[in-house]
């Protein structure tokens, strides 16, 4: 799965410049929904600062604390990233906007605020096209959610989440805005931030939940399992392979533990070299798997179905 973080950079750049002039703009115009919108630049700012701290983290060698290295960093600041959109993301922007909904102020002047939803959903777009080209080549045939499901590489899709976040915000901030503008209403302002916090919420609850799933340990998919099954089993020395137990240690590092059944007039020997090849051949044929531990143990003691 190669990936240059193109999306990651952008998306940072891109949020860093948008939450100045959102809150340029919101100061200016005295817009909750606008300094709402800055919030969540802001916080998406420091969301991609985060990821990359945890891409970097994620590659440090294996020392003697962490023998099956630092992959799961990446899975850890990922779900931080998570409590940070629930959090600051929707939290104050539902909170923001309850003020105003209970204490409405009329707009001063919404041609900035305008012109800065312009521009935002521009390079907010922009960023988001470049999320999606990065996530479609690695998704492969799969939809968009069922690549989310399997992919095992957060900082691919918290990206993606992110951006659709963004865009579908600001598309709620301006339809409210030019409807507030044009009847009068400005109780719409704070319905906008509330509405923009429900869905960052929403957005982080779906974050969580896959960060969660990673950081606990996923292991490799059924069909992966039953295909080391039947590469294991092809060997002459294997009488049955009674167990298979993996984990992601990072996007790109599978720990794998074998527990296979030798033929019971083998000797130490040939059991050994039986090891060694499939051990090789596993690692041969699926790049992911790092490490393999196989463990002998007697068929009629585990009876252990795969």
């Amino acid at each position: 799965m190669a990936k240059t973080n193109k999306s990651i950079y952008s998306a940072l750049i891109a949020n860093l410049l948008i939450a100045i002039t959102k809150f340029t703009a919101g100061g200016f115009t005295n817009s909750s929904s606008m300094i709402s919108e800055g919030v969540h630049s802001v916080v998406d700012t420091v969301n991609q600062l985060l990821l990359l701290y945890g891409l970097k983290r994620s590659k440090k060698p294996a020392d003697i604390k962490r023998p099956f290295g630092y992959g799961r960093e990446l899975y850890f600041w990922s779900f931080i990233v998570s409590i940070l959109i629930f959090g600051l993301g929707g939290g104050i922007s539902i909170y923001t906007g309850v003020l105003h909904i209970l204490d409405p102020e009329p707009l001063t002047d919404p041609t900035w605020n305008y012109v800065v939803l312009g521009l935002s959903i521009l390079f907010e777009g922009s960023s988001l096209i470049i999320a999606i080209k990065e996530f479609n080549a690695v998704r492969g045939k799969d939809s968009f959610w069922e690549a989310i499901i399997k992919s095992k590489d957060p900082s691919s899709f918290v990206v993606l989440f992110e951006d659709s976040a963004a865009v579908m915000g600001l598309a709620i901030v301006a339809v409210f805005m030019v409807v507030e503008h044009q009847y009068n209403l400005p109780v719409l302002d704070g319905v906008a931030s509330v509405l923009v916090g429900l869905l960052l919420v929403f957005a982080s609850f779906i974050l969580a939940r896959e960060s969660h799933s990673l950081l606990m340990g996923e292991g490799i998919s059924d069909e992966t399992r039953k295909r080391i099954k039947r590469l294991a089993e092809n060997d002459l020395a294997v009488d049955k392979v009674l167990s298979i137990l993996s984990t992601y240690q990072a996007p790109e590092e599978v720990l794998l533990m074998l527990i296979i059944a030798f033929r019971p007039d083998l000797e130490t020997d040939d059991i050994t070299e039986a090891i060694d090849r499939i051990r090789e051949s596993v690692k041969r044929e699926f790049r992911l798997v790092r490490f393999v531990i196989i463990q002998p143990d007697e068929y009629e003691a585990a009876r252990q179905s795969v």
